[in-house]
Formats: structure tokens, C-alpha cells, sequence
């Protein structure tokens, strides 16, 4: 992070503050209510930055869902975040903050997220380290739907002072990229937008539309992926998660796999068991665990 310093857009590309492109590579958190909530800590980021060569991690915050998470108890999720991005911080790498739902745009919790964002960017808008993902992953909503909440969102930060990087989603779970370029936000500068993928479902067809996306100005920020079918879950389709690391390497595009989690599904990082901090044995980590980890760590 010393490198690069504070990141904006420039063009279809995410640069650093030199205006230089860059590739950041690291791993999400699980949703914080869950199965992942214990891994929630500084020895999990130190995990990852000593063993893994992290330059980003992400905290899945959970908006809410089946009644838990910000929404409900704001201050217990409040607290989760903050441990995650204040070791990221004091380990010299990138972390995004995110609202991790996929009803973002329901008034109760889009009152919830313009609050809790004001206070992040209130915290956190100096700190070069820190990014905000303010809707991870839309689902049925309209694009029109998203960008407007988005921009009710980014009002919030940026009255708050910050010009931090901002990663917006777009509907269908984040991949109808292409859409969005057809109306973005023009209101605020310094925002991207997140392409989300899972390798044994999604293919060329979702690369056609980051593709077009790209050649209309949009900059592409991957900030959650996985190896296996879109359920988190079935079999790892590696070849073509290589070419997906092949096409985000070609266009500079940073990226984080999902997830740090020993929950019993094929996109988990963890087997079941794994220390809440780790150091993590390549014994405790999954197939796909294993192969990620040596992507972050490849020059």
C-alpha cells in the first residue's frame, strides 16, 4: 500500500496515486453473521498477509438477512469491520468495506447503509488503505434502482469528507456490468464498478459483457469470485477460473476470491476446523484454498 498509495479511476482502469495500473490479489471474508464471523480478526488478515501475499481484503458485512446482521445489530457488525480493516490498515494493504446484501435498496436498509457509510468514511475517508463496495450484490433490481441508491450512498461519503475509491454493484448478482455503462454514475468521481463470477458458471458470455463495459469507460473491480458453480458450491472448474485470472491479469483488474470460511462447501478457502487466525497448513486448506493461494502469491 506504501507503493501505491491512495487509488482513483483514470479512465477504464483503477490506478495508483502515481496514475500507474496496478493488480491488487486477495481474499474475501465470509458474511460476518455466519459460518465466517470467526475469522473476523488481526491474525487472520496477519494470515494472510504473511503466508498468503495479500495486498487486499474485503469484510463481508451483513446488511441483513434472516433478520441478522448491521440492520438489526449495528453495533456488533460495526465491530467485526472495524477489526479487519484497522489490521489491514496497520499491515500496509487495501481493504474494502462492504455492504454485503442483496436488498439493498428496501428503505430500511438503505437508511441503514447512507448511516453506516457516513460513519465509515467518517473514520476511515483518510486512511489511503480503505475502499467502499456500498451494494454487493444486486439481484433483481433494476440498474436504475442501483444507481440511484448508490448515489445516495456516495453522497453520504463523500459529505463526509472522503474521496476514497467507491465499488458500486449492478444488477443480476453484479454482472450486468454492460448495463450499467449505458447510464453511470456521473455525479461523483472516483467510482468503480464490481463484476462478480463463479467459474463453473460463468464463462465467455459474462467476459463478453466486462468487455464492453470496459470499451464504453467503465473501470472493473472484481471484488468477489469463485472457483465453483455460482451456489458456492459443486465442482472446481479450474481451467476456466485460470482464464479468468488471465483476463483480469491482461486488463489490470484487482481482484478477491471468495472466501476465508471452513464451512463445508467448495469455495471455501478453509477445510472445517480451521483455526479462527491461522497460520492455516496446506492440510487445513481446501483444493480450492490451496490453488488461490498460490495465484496471490504468483509474481
Amino acid at each position: 500500500m506504501e507503493r501505491h498509495g491512495r487509488l482513483r479511476v483514470m479512465g477504464n482502469r483503477v490506478v495508483d496515486e502515481h496514475g500507474e495500473e496496478l493488480q491488487l490479489k486477495g481474499m474475501s471474508m465470509f458474511w460476518s453473521v455466519w459460518e465466517g464471523e470467526k475469522f473476523y480478526n488481526a491474525s487472520a488478515v496477519d494470515t494472510l498477509v504473511n503466508d498468503w501475499d495479500a495486498t487486499v481484503v474485503r469484510a463481508a458485512m451483513t446488511a441483513n438477512i434472516s433478520g441478522l446482521g448491521y440492520v438489526n445489530n449495528p453495533d456488533a457488525e460495526k465491530r467485526k469491520v472495524k477489526a479487519i480493516v484497522d489490521a489491514a490498515i496497520a499491515r500496509g494493504i487495501y481493504v474494502l468495506i462492504d455492504w454485503h446484501d442483496h436488498d439493498a435498496v428496501q428503505p430500511r436498509n438503505k437508511e441503514a447503509a447512507k448511516r453506516f457509510f457516513r460513519e465509515m468514511a467518517t473514520e476511515y475517508g483518510d486512511e489511503p488503505a480503505v475502499i467502499f463496495e456500498v451494494f454487493n450484490e444486486p439481484d433483481t433490481e433494476t440498474w436504475a434502482q442501483v444507481k440511484a441508491y448508490a448515489e445516495e450512498v456516495i453522497r453520504e461519503i463523500r459529505g463526509a469528507g472522503s474521496d476514497n475509491l467507491v465499488i458500486v454493484g449492478s444488477p443480476t448478482w453484479s454482472q450486468d456490468v454492460d448495463v450499467a455503462a449505458d447510464n453511470p454514475i456521473t455525479s461523483y468521481d472516483n467510482i468503480a464498478y464490481t463484476l462478480h463470477f463463479y467459474a463453473a458458471t460463468h464463462k465467455d458470455g459474462l467476459r463478453a459483457k466486462a468487455t464492453t463495459a470496459m470499451t464504453k469507460g467503465l473501470a472493473l473491480f472484481v471484488t468477489e469470485w469463485g472457483t465453483c458453480a455460482s451456489t458456492g458450491d459443486g465442482a472446481l472448474d479450474l481451467a476456466e477460473a485460470q482464464r479468468w485470472l488471465d483476463f483480469m491479469a491482461s486488463n489490470s483488474i484487482s481482484w478477491l476470491n471468495w472466501s476465508i470460511v471452513d464451512k463445508a462447501e467448495s469455495c471455501a478457502a478453509l477445510r472445517p476446523g480451521a483455526s479462527a487466525g491461522g497460520p492455516w497448513s496446506d492440510g487445513q486448506l481446501t483444493e480450492s484454498g490451496r490453488w488461490v493461494k498460490q495465484k496471490i502469491q504468483a509474481p
